[in-house]
């Protein structure tokens, strides 16, 4: 079974682009472990403060990664934990949309699942392994 982690922005998605971000993921990796960093959720609770549509996006994100297994992890940022537990092998697949930690993944040799149009996802391959 193929482990797929979840990026803060990630579990934003349904709200932000008005996706159905567990259908797609299940249509693309079925039978997924969907796994989330504790370094994710921190980040959640602190953007959750608020009445701001990005605040509502992290409250909605911090329920739907209940769907999800929380990992603990050193790093306390969530990008550096995102991309060490893809170098260790840990996870097979990251979920996000932030530019810099695709391509940080990407060059890593992960591949992401990422929007591509509106509010579709897609798996993007990393160019070399």
């Amino acid at each position: 079974m193929a482990v797929v982690c979840m990026d803060t922005n990630a579990l934003m998605i349904p709200v932000e682009c008005d996706v159905r971000v567990f259908e797609a993921l299940d249509s693309l990796v079925p039978g997924g472990e969907l796994v989330v960093p504790d370094s994710v959720l921190r980040e959640l609770r602190n953007l959750a403060g608020g009445a701001s549509e990005e605040a509502v996006a992290a409250s909605v994100g911090l329920d739907l990664a209940q769907r999800c297994r929380s990992i603990e992890v050193e790093e306390s940022h969530a990008d550096d934990a995102i991309v060490s537990l893809a170098r260790a092998g840990e996870v097979e697949y990251v979920v996000t949309n932030d530019g810099p930690l695709r391509e940080r993944l990407l060059d890593a040799g992960v591949p992401v699942i990422g929007l591509r149009g509106r509010n579709e996802l897609a798996v993007t391959q990393p160019q070399h392994v």
